[in-house]
This record gives structure tokens, C-alpha cells and sequence, in this order.
């Protein structure tokens, strides 16, 4: 689903990844951390695909946002188990959305 997101500017959070063949608790964690970040002030929306490549981008109001998100403990939490068994790699951008259009949304 392409997430609805207000009139620029805001800023996205893109967190692209390559798994490793644990999959013990990451299903549970990932849906735990979406349902998480729903609840933070400043969170616009997501969206996730994975074909080998993962990527999902989280949209969020500002940078001050987005610290808080990377800083919050349970995220903190998923980030550890993340790089411990989860990924063999991945790479987080930030970036600001200044134009954003489309159609049949």
C-alpha cells in the first residue's frame, strides 16, 4: 500500500537491508516496531516490499521525530537484535521530501 502523505516538506527515513537465514522472532519484531512507530509523534506513514532487497521507508514530520524514533528503547532493542541476527547488511538514508506527486491514490 503507498502510505498517504501530507503536502511537502516532510522527511523520509529509507532502510534498505539484506537478511541472513534467521527468521526466529523477526516477523513478530517487525510487526511490533510498525505498530511502534505508528504510535510516535510525528510519524506520517510507511511502506515495506522485500523481493531479496528489503526496503521500507518510514515518513516522519521532522528530524527531531526521527531521533526520537531511533532512540526509543524497544527500537533500540530491535536495532541490537537487527545487526546480531537478523541482517548480514543494511543502510539507513534520511532525506527531505520536497515535491511528492502521483495519480489513483
Amino acid at each position: 500500500m503507498i502510505a498517504k502523505t501530507p503536502e511537502t516538506p516532510y522527511y523520509a527515513v529509507i532502510f534498505s537491508n539484506i537478511r541472513t537465514d534467521v527468521d526466529e522472532g523477526y516477523s513478530e519484531m517487525a510487526e511490533a516496531m510498525i505498530e511502534l512507530a505508528s504510535q510516535q509523534k510525528g510519524y506520517l506513514g510507511h511502506e515495506s516490499v522485500r523481493d531479496g532487497l528489503g526496503v521500507t521507508i518510514s515518513y516522519w514530520e521532522s528530524l527531531e521525530d526521527i531521533r526520537n524514533w531511533k532512540k526509543h528503547q524497544d527500537h533500540v532493542l530491535a536495532q541490537n537484535y537487527g545487526r546480531e541476527k537478523w541482517y548480514s547488511a543494511y543502510k539507513t538514508r534520511i532525506c527531505l521530501v520536497e515535491r511528492d506527486y502521483g495519480f489513483g491514490l
